[in-house]
């Protein structure tokens, strides 16, 4: 007898792999064929629900090293010279759904956990360095504006720039996604961003903020317009497929991986507000400096259980790393974590590909998902007297940050700069050439063109205007030629994880 024969669930040996329980072979099947129900109920659930955002998307594990010497800045382990931790990437594009094609214009998703001796530490982050709006308050109503009307189900390019040019801190964003880097030829050829500003701590104790610079190795390569058209009617996965096949081959990509790093005494009076997510940080300020190699090496061995259950999120930090007075990272700690119960289960970091390779001792018990369990005679309260663990603040090492203590719904107003339009006049000036900027008028152009509310289209112009006032110039000249750019209008959509 062979030792490889069907079971159901629970082990025991199947009758058939092909023929249900009938009354007879025309009859009617009976509800007590268990092998039948239990495939049936499992095929049923065989899909968990989307993410809201980055639904569709790719990714493979690989290998953090670290050449540098980081260790003034920070003391997380992960970080030290000669470091070598064993990492997972999620690609995606971030407004469309499971199905849709990669190649449509959007911001993607960046995203890496390392699993480090320490932990896990997730930086959950784009291929912009900045974000649409700097409060996560906004953050429901941004991708309801950005997704699909509730009567008809379609993309509507007035609901897009109603949004947009009611909340002018998106120019900056807007800026870089109706630009080239709108849309990159792979995931491989395209820069990432922890796009926040975060807190390192040193072992002495000393506060730093840092931003994290992902710089491709094979380049930032972009198509144009047409060539991603095209692309996305004759292969939607083509960055799945993409990124799948050149490491299958040994083509592994790879990041160096930089950070900018910031006095902690500087962010009180820097010209700009440095933990606003719709600014950057000039590097002529604080340029950037290596850390190491991020490279890619291995796929999936299962698509579903690897990448479509991983969960990342900015709550995971780890000694020597914390988060800063970011509003919107203080939102996403709390709303990740909490998609991820919904999505995945309460315990979805019992999965094997959210678990740590560092030891787990805390109190959690019970809950959907519970696959593991603590003997018996361990403690399940703390404080106890049988020998539970214990916090340790000293081990902990977590950041912290002055406040006047004054609870406030208001925007930091302190920095001699700060202001809505100015670095993404800057992007569209000074850092695009002159093919690019005409790449891009050819592309707002289609996109404004396509808004029906005469009052939303010329607020869209008067807000091109204020990021370059010969910009929005030429912008009303092309639109009052009656020029759109084919299927430009409904496809620019773009967020976070």
């Amino acid at each position: 007898m062979s030792d490889n024969y069907t079971t159901s669930q629970t082990g025991s040996a199947v009758p058939s792999d092909a023929h249900s329980l009938t009354a007879g072979a025309d009859g009617v099947t009976a509800l007590h064929d268990r092998y039948l129900v239990e495939k049936l109920a499992q095929f049923n659930r065989e899909r968990i629900p989307e993410r809201i955002v980055h639904a569709k998307g790719g990714g493979a594990f690989g290998e953090l090293v670290v050449t540098e010497d980081l260790s003034a800045y920070t003391k997380a382990a992960v970080f030290q010279r000669g470091a070598r931790t064993e990492s997972l990437s999620r690609f995606s594009s971030v407004a469309g759904e499971q199905g849709s094609p990669d190649t449509w214009r959007d911001v993607r998703g960046f995203s890496v956990k390392f699993y480090t001796t320490e932990g896990n530490y997730d930086i959950v982050g784009n291929n912009t360095p900045v974000f649409f709006i700097r409060d996560g308050i906004k953050f429901p109503d941004f991708i309801h504006s950005q997704k699909r009307l509730p009567g008809s189900g379609l993309r509507d390019a007035d609901m897009q720039w109603d949004f947009w040019t009611l909340s002018p801190e998106s120019a900056h964003q807007v800026t870089y996604l109706m630009g080239d880097r709108g849309l990159p030829r792979s995931w491989r050829e395209m820069p990432g961003f922890g796009s926040h500003t975060y807190q390192w701590i040193n072992a002495a104790g000393e506060r730093f903020w840092v931003k994290y610079h992902f710089k491709s190795n094979q380049g930032n390569i972009e198509m144009e317009g047409a060539e991603a058209e095209l692309i996305a009617g004759a292969d939607a996965d083509y960055y799945r497929r993409d990124l799948y096949e050149a490491i299958e081959v040994g083509n592994y990509p790879s990041w160096d991986l930089y950070v900018q790093v910031m006095p902690y005494e500087d962010a009180k009076s820097y010209r700009f507000n440095p933990f606003d997510l719709t600014k950057v940080w000039p590097h002529s300020d604080y340029p950037l400096i290596k850390v190491g190699t991020h490279t890619l090496n291995r796929n999936p061995e299962n698509f579903f259980a690897e990448i479509e259950q991983a969960a990342f999120s900015p709550a995971n930090t780890v000694p020597g790393i914390d988060i800063s007075p970011d509003k919107m990272l203080m939102a996403r700690v709390f709303s990740y974590p909490d998609a991820q119960r919904y999505r995945v289960g309460t315990n979805y970091n019992e999965l094997p590909v959210n678990a740590p390779k560092a030891p787990v001792h805390n109190y959690s018990q019970d809950g959907s998902l519970r696959h593991g369990f603590k003997p018996a005679s361990a403690p399940v309260y703390a404080p106890n007297s049988f020998g539970g663990p214990v916090a340790d603040e000293s081990l902990a090492g977590v950041g912290s940050w002055e406040s006047d203590g004054e609870l406030t719904r208001t925007a930091a107003t302190l920095h001699a700069e700060d202001d809505d339009f100015g670095q993404a006049g800057t992007l569209y000036r000074d850092v695009f050439d002159a093919e690019a900027r005409q790449r891009f008028l050819e592309t707002i152009t289609g996109a404004v063109g396509g808004v029906q509310s005469p009052e939303i289209k010329e607020r869209a112009i008067q807000y091109w205007t204020n990021v370059d006032a010969t910009l929005g110039s030429l912008l009303r000249a092309e639109l009052s030629k009656g020029t759109e750019t084919p299927n430009e209008s409904a496809e620019f959509v773009g967020v976070g994880e």
